[in-house]
């Protein structure tokens, strides 16, 4: 049976999101979502997007982009933007790719190819936070990448459908659920762990920083 399973934010903990994708052994059925935050902070970003760019030919993949990937893209021409990105994390990516000239033309693809949102028939799936009175396409960047839940909890969204989120790290690990929002954001880079999550069942696949399978109610 094909499968829907959205991923929180990697930010460069290759470990982690081997461990869960070896777990899933994702199939051409399945459609995946991620969430953003592939890169920053962590110390593997450069092995996270090989990893997420072979996965495109396992399953359905659906990236979506957050706002250290809109960062990135903009530090990349923008010296200004370099130096904000760095106080953001960004150095560690440098790091991982030896410099910029180091990212591979089939990374800059993929990071521009990065939508911004994503909906099915029960749920859309955003980086960070929506308008509840706005079209998810006509809703601006500031928010889909940068608001934070702690800075604003939505209502409904007019579109009747539950909200998929990362973007504001929940330091405890676990997923905070509004029932109109879920986040899945549960701060791999940190303490927590990288979150795999299984729609409509809500199973749960979930990995520490350092790749060790800590839960596992979601299966192949």
């Amino acid at each position: 049976m094909a499968r829907t399973i959205a991923i929180g934010d990697i930010h460069g903990c290759a470990d982690a999101l081997r461990t869960i994708l070896t777990h899933l052994n994702p199939r051409p059925d399945d459609t995946i979502i991620t969430l953003g935050d592939y890169v920053d902070r962590g110390p593997a970003s450069r092995e996270v997007v090989e990893m997420l760019l072979e996965l495109r030919s396992a399953c359905r993949l659906i990236p979506l982009i957050g706002n250290h990937e809109a960062m990135l893209l903009r530090a990349r021409d923008d010296a200004e933007q370099m130096d904000f990105w760095m106080y953001c994390g960004g150095r560690q990516t440098l790091e991982s790719y030896g410099g910029m000239g180091g990212v591979p033309d089939s990374h800059w693809e993929f990071f521009e190819s990065c939508r911004r949102y994503y909906e099915d028939d029960e749920r859309f799936y955003v980086h960070a936070n929506y308008d509840p009175m706005t079209p998810l396409e006509h809703t601006p960047d500031n928010v889909l990448l940068w608001t934070h839940l702690t800075t604003y909890v939505p209502r409904p969204h007019r579109n009747g459908k539950q909200a998929i989120v990362g973007h504001t790290a929940q330091v405890s690990g676990q997923l905070a659920d509004w029932g109109h929002v879920l986040c899945l954001d549960t701060w791999c880079f940190g303490s927590g762990c990288l979150t795999a999550c299984e729609f409509p069942q809500r199973r749960l696949c979930q990995s520490n920083r350092s790749g060790q399978l800590i839960c596992a109610d979601l299966k192949d």
